[in-house]
């Protein structure tokens, strides 16, 4: 029997100490395991595999299923699944409506705004802000505020009683927003 097998059997039998000598016996194992299921992820993914491995490790430890492995592949099976899990759980966080979903990044540099030259239809822009009050609430107000009240950042940020840098990425957040929006409805109009 080896090491792995010998130390699964005393975990199985309550032993606190060797959950604690299982991980440097599995642990480049398991890194491998997670890194090549990463490398199938899509691009851009942020989890690490070193991460990874230790969010697998602390739920593989911390579960009630700790005296039901009876081998070491039973073991890397169930880390496997544990690993699925993690992944599954951070797509879903990222296909999330908080993390942007399906929505594409558009730069700041791609976006064309400036006050003074801008020559939007004013119930084009009230639809495109009405629209942005669901998505984010505090945005529109800040807009509201700025574009119709006048206010300046620091007297807006006041208002809504938000530090000037949330104010200015809501402000640069909420310019790209309704110009995506308010192209699209320049698009559907010609």
């Amino acid at each position: 029997m080896n090491d792995v097998t010998q130390i699964l059997s005393k975990v199985e039998q309550g032993d606190d100490a060797a959950a604690e000598q299982l991980l440097p016996l599995v642990y480049e194992e398991l890194r491998s395991l997670a890194a090549a299921r990463l490398t199938k992820e899509k691009p851009g993914q942020t989890l690490q595999p070193t991460a990874l491995v230790h969010e697998a490790y602390v739920r593989l430890i911390g579960t009630n299923d700790v005296g039901n492995w009876n081998s070491r592949g039973h073991f890397f099976a169930a880390a496997a699944e544990a690993i699925r899990r993690i992944l599954i759980e951070q797509a879903r966080r990222k296909a999330g409506p908080k993390a942007g979903g399906e929505r594409q990044r558009v730069g700041l540099s791609q976006v064309n705004v400036q006050a003074g030259d801008v020559d939007w239809n004013l119930l084009d822009l009230n639809d495109a802000l009405s629209l942005l009050e669901v998505e984010d609430p505090r945005a529109a107000k800040l807009v509201k505020l700025r574009f119709f009240t006048g206010l300046t950042r620091d007297e807006a940020a006041r208002a809504l009683n938000i530090s000037v840098s949330t104010a200015d990425n809501d402000w640069a957040y909420a310019k790209c927003w309704l110009q995506v929006r308010l192209d699209e409805t320049a698009q559907t109009d010609l």
